[in-house]
């Protein structure tokens, strides 16, 4: 693929790995920076894309990886938490969408999960993933894209009833 044609891919595919930038950072402005990075990355590593067919799977990956960056960074430097009234902004104008805005109660929870529990729930409910495809695009076994999914779903539910007591 020559560079022009990589610049068009991934122009057409930008909308989609900006929507779950958005739904991994939990802000768009962080999201935005996530995938610059991602972009940067992509496009100096261009030459080590195998599949074409895949590109957007491999994106996904390197963005999980800058975000992972980004989030060992914070630990060394911790910033001041979003406020509700930034995230609920966010979601509201920011985050394209089908359905209606995720309630705060649901993006504190969501933003309550592990990174690797928040990541398998979004690649399947988010991204419509099978459970086989986000198994080969974390390198996990299925079994264990299962297993996450339980456990983030539960202690998505359990979060969500607490907030509601």
């Amino acid at each position: 693929m020559t560079a022009a044609e990589f610049g068009v891919v991934l122009a057409r595919i930008l909308p989609l790995l900006r929507r779950y930038a958005i739904a991994l950072a939990g802000d768009v402005s962080t999201a935005d920076d996530l995938v610059q990075d991602c972009l940067e990355r992509a496009w100096k590593s261009r030459g080590d894309l195998k599949d074409e067919t895949a590109l957007l799977s491999w994106l996904r990956t390197i963005l999980h990886n800058v975000n992972i960056d980004r989030l060992r960074l914070r630990r060394r430097r911790p910033e001041e938490p979003e406020s509700p009234d930034v995230m609920n902004e966010t979601f509201s104008r920011g985050a394209p969408r089908d359905g209606p805005a995720p309630s705060m109660d649901l993006i504190r929870a969501m933003n309550g999960l592990t990174l690797e529990h928040r990541q398998v729930l979004l690649l399947v409910a988010l991204e419509g993933l099978s459970y086989r495809e986000v198994a080969e695009e974390l390198g996990i076994p299925v079994g264990t894209v299962m297993s996450r999914l339980a456990r983030a779903r539960e202690r998505l539910r359990a979060r969500l009833e607490a907030e509601s007591r």
